[in-house]
């Protein structure tokens, strides 16, 4: 599996194409391949407001609420059940 590159290294990336360096040289010479290249880029467009599309920053905050949303979606689920269970067993306190 390729290893994971870093921001820094995407960015020097994107620096070498915006100096009229073609793709396909500045994949060859990073060692990653063109279509890597070329989603980076795209990227990029997006996260400078270049092209429509959903940002880096929104995107990791939406999966950040939606792991949030699943969570307690699962504690509301736990509290029915106990609830229904104490309810038949009939031990919770009369008022």
């Amino acid at each position: 599996m390729p290893v994971a590159k870093s921001p820094e290294f995407g960015r020097h990336a994107l620096d070498l194409v915006a100096r009229a360096v073609p793709v396909a040289q500045a994949a060859r010479d990073l060692g990653v391949w063109q279509s890597c290249l070329r989603r980076w880029m795209a990227k990029g467009d997006v996260d400078s407001g270049r092209k429509e599309g959903v940002t880096s920053s929104a995107r990791a905050e939406l999966v950040e609420l939606r792991r949030r949303n699943r969570v307690l979606e699962m504690e509301i689920e736990i509290l029915k059940r106990a609830s229904a269970y104490f309810a038949r067993e009939n031990i919770l306190p009369k008022q």
